[in-house]
C-alpha cells in the first residue's frame, strides 16, 4: 500500500503508480468527497451533467412532430446507411 504526507499548504501527492494505472496527467481535476472516514478523489467530469429537456431545448426544429413509426425509421435507415460504411 502506498503512502503519502499531508503538506503545509494542504497538497497530497498521488503516488506515481496509481497515477499511472489511471492514466491521471498534471491539471486532472478531482471532486473531493468526505466518506466520513476518510477522503475519496474522483475524476470529476468534464461536463457537468445534463437531462433531456436541456440537450432538447437547443434542437431549433420547425416542423410537424413526428411519429414514433417516423423516427423508429429513420434509426433503422441511419444504421443501415452506419453499416454499410463500415464495410
Amino acid at each position: 500500500m502506498a503512502t503519502t504526507v499531508l503538506s503545509s499548504k494542504g497538497q497530497v501527492i498521488i503516488p506515481s503508480p496509481i497515477r499511472t494505472a489511471h492514466q491521471w496527467e498534471p491539471g486532472q481535476r478531482f471532486e473531493a468527497i468526505d466518506t466520513g472516514d476518510g477522503v475519496l478523489l474522483k475524476p470529476a467530469t468534464p461536463f457537468p451533467g445534463t437531462d433531456i429537456t436541456e440537450v432538447a431545448s437547443c434542437l431549433h426544429y420547425k416542423g410537424p412532430a413526428k411519429t414514433v413509426s417516423e423516427m423508429n425509421e429513420a434509426v433503422a435507415r441511419g444504421a443501415r446507411e452506419s453499416s454499410r460504411d463500415r464495410c
